[in-house]
């Protein structure tokens, strides 16, 4: 027996049951870990499940959100013609109130001449042509350019 407590006292002997209480250690805080993975796995899995049914619940109404977001930008940019058109409105409205401007508009639109004066039209001879449409159409009686006239607008 006291070479059993000398074993047990000596240095060799002390080292070899530090490594083996060492092992014992890791060993178990290794099982310990892959326990831990197993549980923090289910629970990663149900996490993952839900945020994936929080995203699939909102991704509805984001886009919802999101196109209506766009209809007021176009809305609001529709306003703001329609608030530049009124003000052209306004202007014109108020431009028609001069008796002046009514002359010049009438004078250019409309051709007329105040008393006095001499009112000259130029005629382009190249349009004159196209409006008329050649000399083909004159030889012919009024009825059969007619005709024709109904007969290509049919094939138009």
């Amino acid at each position: 027996m006291a070479a059993k407590d000398r074993d047990r006292f000596s240095t060799a002997t002390r080292l070899r049951l530090l490594g083996e209480q060492t092992a014992a250690r890791v060993y178990r805080s290794q099982n310990r870990r892959q326990a831990r993975r197993s549980r923090l796995t289910g629970r990663a899995a149900f996490l993952a499940l839900v945020v994936c049914s929080l995203v699939v619940a909102l991704a509805y109404p984001m886009r919802q959100y999101v196109s209506q977001r766009d209809e007021i930008a176009d809305q609001e940019r529709l306003a703001q013609e329609a608030e530049a058109r009124t003000e052209e409105l306004r202007d014109e409205k108020a431009r028609l109130q001069d008796d002046a401007y009514i002359r010049r508009l009438a004078r250019e639109h409309l051709h007329y001449v105040l008393p006095g004066e001499t009112g000259y039209t130029v005629v382009d001879p190249d349009a004159a042509k196209e409006r008329s449409g050649g000399s083909e159409e004159t030889d012919r009686p009024w009825h059969s350019n007619l005709w024709d006239g109904v007969d290509s607008a049919d094939r138009d």
